[in-house]
């Protein structure tokens, strides 16, 4: 009898532990996979991305896997495949290029919903997310107009479609009137070595503050930029790290942040398909730390128009 009262003892504290190992969400979502490109430790874009993978992690109690390299339609879609096998629900594609692919595989799994970003999402399991980066580069190109002393700033794009380079021009222009910006396209995101060339190009014509718009070489842009004794505008992550003293603030994407409201969105059942758009006032937008060489009154003054557009989704430069 003593025997079998300590064996039931142990079942119940097996079930109990089972219970208490499994998802507290309690809704649609099961496990949730992310790709990537290149690797999860560039330290800025996929690097975040992978943080929000471990706040979802953390935040529901479930299994997460990620894979490397992903660069090809076919890789894609082996890697999809054992991702579903391990009853994966909750796909990330943690690139643009990712949302074509979703779009042609898509079909083959009506009960996965498939994220990517900057793209087109096509398909009724598709999700494509945006960042308004229009009014975040506005912001920066603010800052850089404040502190040029030289009146020539740049930007450093990796595209010539990016939002966020139309965005500095008119920051810079409101901010102060004989600004004069310089932009350049290094037609990839990560490519360092040309970044550099174009980045001489700029420091040669006199450009004192420079926006490198693109994730995979603003890191040795902004080094560069600190040898030389020159301003940067740190993009997508809080780059003030790499020296207060250059980085006079940053366009702070919150990958992270977006990843575990996109997870809470799609675990209630409440995520859309098709193209989402998301920005400061979802709290996935922001501008990073401020040097101690931008005057406190101006920093005052850029998160006061910050928190109008928030609230009224007006730039300055509609507001007058």
């Amino acid at each position: 009898m003593y025997r079998l009262f300590l064996m039931s003892l142990v079942i119940i504290q097996l079930f109990i532990l089972a219970a208490c190992g499994q998802s507290i969400s309690s809704g649609k979502l099961q496990k949730v996979g992310m790709l990537v490109p290149d690797t999860i430790n560039d330290q800025v874009w996929a690097t975040k991305g992978y943080e929000g993978l471990l706040k979802i992690q953390s935040k529901f109690q479930l299994d997460i896997f990620y894979k490397e390299g992903i660069n090809s339609l076919e890789a894609t879609k082996e890697v999809v495949e054992e991702f579903v096998q391990k009853d994966v629900n909750l796909i990330f594609g943690h690139g643009n290029e990712y949302a074509e692919y979703f779009n042609q595989i898509s079909r083959d799994y009506p009960d996965v919903q498939f994220i990517s970003f900057n793209g087109e999402a096509k398909r009724d399991n598709t999700t494509s997310l945006n960042f308004e980066a229009h009014a975040m580069g506005f912001f920066g190109g603010m800052v850089a107009g404040e502190m040029t002393k030289t009146l020539n700033i740049g930007v450093l794009a990796a595209y010539e479609w990016q939002p966020e380079v139309n965005g500095f021009f008119e920051g810079a222009a409101f901010q102060n009137d004989d600004v004069h910006v310089k932009i350049n396209f290094v037609e990839s995101w990560d490519d360092k070595e040309k970044a550099l060339i174009l980045l001489d190009d700029m420091i040669e014509s006199g450009v004192d503050v420079v926006y490198p718009a693109g994730d995979g070489y603003n890191v040795p842009v902004i080094e560069k930029l600190r040898e030389h004794g020159l301003y940067a505008i740190g993009f997508v992550s809080d780059q003030s790290d790499l020296g207060e003293g250059t980085v006079l603030s940053s366009t702070v994407q919150h990958v992270d942040v977006l990843y575990e409201l996109v997870a809470e969105r799609f675990n209630k059942g409440e995520l859309e398909s098709g193209n989402l758009y998301f920005d400061f006032q979802d709290g996935v937008i922001s501008m990073g730390d401020y040097s101690s060489n931008v005057d406190e009154a101006f920093q005052s003054e850029i998160e006061a128009y910050i928190k109008h557009y928030s609230e009224t989704g007006l730039l300055p430069n509609q507001t007058n």
